[in-house]
């Protein structure tokens, strides 16, 4: 099933509305994606997952969406775990494997730490982890003011800093077009407000309180790594998480980048699918 030709479907949250797609069937896992990016970074890993899963992939507000959240939204990285929450529950999922990527990796662990109820699994993916904050995050943490906001988005809309961003990100070649449409949607003032108040809010003290959490998380994980991701989530990051949950597994993606699900969507789907079978996390 390809996300791109999905029926969307929207559900209205405390924050705010949320557009989402829901394809294929069996056990149910929600993606998480990070900021500035939206579903369609799962794109190529639902395609392979659609026909033995319950694929979720929401719209979430970190900037490249098209629903504004509603003013003074709490788009704090806590606010966002309770957003995520209160999703799984409007839409009444239940035995729930959480997906996450990158910033959106970062959420799932304040959910594992929150609201872990409806959850069956976690699988992460390159992502912010304990003290662990990369450097590109830190200049973007500029968006958190009006002034900030506005160089952010005029920094979005250069090509050269979208190529440079994205070869941090992903092998070449990648899709263009999809990356501009990304950094473009971000820099729109419709959602700006939003943005600030997710960039303004990132930081390492909310996955460092996450992390006190893992000795108590007793279902299955799955950190699904990429080895060329040297300069954002070295494997360092993943061998840690591993050791701090009880049950954790790590499979290594040789040359993959920080947006593992476009680099190797095969070997995610591959190692999410033995993982919902071996573990019979749903």
């Amino acid at each position: 099933m390809d996300l791109s030709v999905a029926p969307a479907r929207t559900v209205g949250l405390t924050a705010g509305p949320v557009r989402y797609r829901d394809v294929g069937s069996g056990p149910t896992l929600l993606f998480v994606h990070g900021v500035l990016v939206d579903g369609m970074l799962w794109r190529d890993t639902v395609a392979r997952l659609a026909a033995t899963h319950r694929c979720v992939v929401p719209e979430l507000p970190l900037g490249s969406h098209d629903l504004p959240m509603r003013p003074g939204a709490d788009l704090g990285p806590p606010g966002l775990a309770d957003l995520v929450a209160e999703f799984m529950a409007a839409l009444d999922l239940r035995d729930v494997v959480l997906v996450g990527n990158d910033t959106g990796g970062a959420v799932c662990q304040l959910v594992v730490a929150r609201h872990p109820g409806r959850l069956a699994g976690l699988v992460l993916t390159n992502t912010e982890a304990f003290e662990h904050f990369p450097l590109l995050g830190r200049p973007f943490q500029l968006g958190g003011s009006r002034l900030g906001g506005a160089v952010v988005a005029g920094l979005l809309r250069a090509r050269p800093v979208q190529r440079a961003i994205m070869a941090l990100l992903v092998r070449p070649p990648y899709d263009r077009a999809q990356a501009r449409r990304w950094f473009t949607r971000s820099a729109r003032p419709e959602v700006r407000a939003d943005v600030r108040a997710v960039l303004g809010g990132l930081g390492p003290r909310h996955t460092v309180a996450a992390a006190r959490s893992f000795a108590r998380f007793d279902r299955p994980v799955l950190l699904v790594w990429g080895t060329g991701d040297r300069f954002l989530f070295p494997m360092r990051s993943a061998e840690r998480l591993a050791a701090a949950f009880p049950d954790a597994r790590l499979v290594r993606v040789p040359g993959a980048r920080t947006f593992v699900p476009v680099d190797a969507p095969e070997a995610l789907a591959a190692a999410v699918a033995d993982f919902t079978r071996e573990r019979r996390v749903a």
